[in-house]
């Protein structure tokens, strides 16, 4: 999907993972960019990954031909085919940003992760929450959150217009849940705000940002055990 939070998730989210996986001087590390689209996000990090190995990989020829712009490596592999191109405990880190909410089956997905990452590699994930502090009150007031689709033809019950195909929604309580139950620890759960919050909003969307399970994007790093 072209559509994605922003440039402030991904630079949060890479962050993140900096963080986690420290200087690559002392080790560089290989990153599986899962769903990489036109390598936005992959290229928001690299800054902050230098020494370190970024890899995109994604399923549609139209994105990897695009991401070629802005990775040095791109693959092409999906997640809902069987296995990835990659032998298993190959990555140090997996970025899987805003991916999971459009997937039929997340929970094979977790598993073909969890294969390709290294025992105590890292899981970087981000996707949309539906507790929101906005959809809380929309939700009172009988609208249909932000995020959630009832159809794939157009927008219903619901502000905006851009129909983005998703599937699965979580909370940050689900979300710790459904990663725990797949065989990762969560180290740490991050709010960031989104770009289609209206612009008189944005400072309190940011501010929400301080309490996670309030925040428009879930940011999370967890661990495969």
């Amino acid at each position: 999907m072209p559509v994605a939070s922003g440039d402030a998730r991904s630079l949060r989210q890479a962050r993140m993972l900096a963080a986690a996986l420290g200087p690559a001087a002392a080790r560089p590390a290989v990153v599986l960019d899962v769903g990489c689209g036109d390598g936005t996000a992959a290229a928001t990090a690299a800054p902050l990954l230098v020494g370190h190995r970024v890899i995109g990989v994604d399923w549609s020829q139209d994105a990897l031909r695009r991401a070629r712009t802005r990775l040095t490596d791109v693959v092409r592999g999906e997640l809902t085919a069987g296995r990835l191109p990659f032998r298993s405990g190959v990555a140090d880190a997996v970025l899987f940003s805003e991916v999971i909410e459009h997937l039929v089956d997340p929970d094979s997905a977790l598993d073909e992760l969890r294969r390709v990452l290294r025992p105590g590699g890292h899981l970087m994930l981000s996707t949309p929450n539906l507790a929101a502090w906005y959809n809380r009150a929309l939700l009172l007031a009988g609208v249909q959150p932000v995020f959630s689709e009832v159809s794939l033809r157009a927008v219903h019950g619901r502000p905006g217009s851009e129909v983005v195909g998703h599937l699965r929604l979580y909370t940050a309580r689900a979300l710790r849940e459904f990663v725990t139950a797949s065989g990762f620890e969560v180290v740490r759960v991050q709010g960031a705000p989104f770009h289609g919050v209206p612009r008189p909003l944005r400072p309190l969307d940011r501010l929400a940002c301080a309490a996670p399970s309030l925040s428009s994007i879930l940011l999370l790093h967890a661990r495969r055990t």
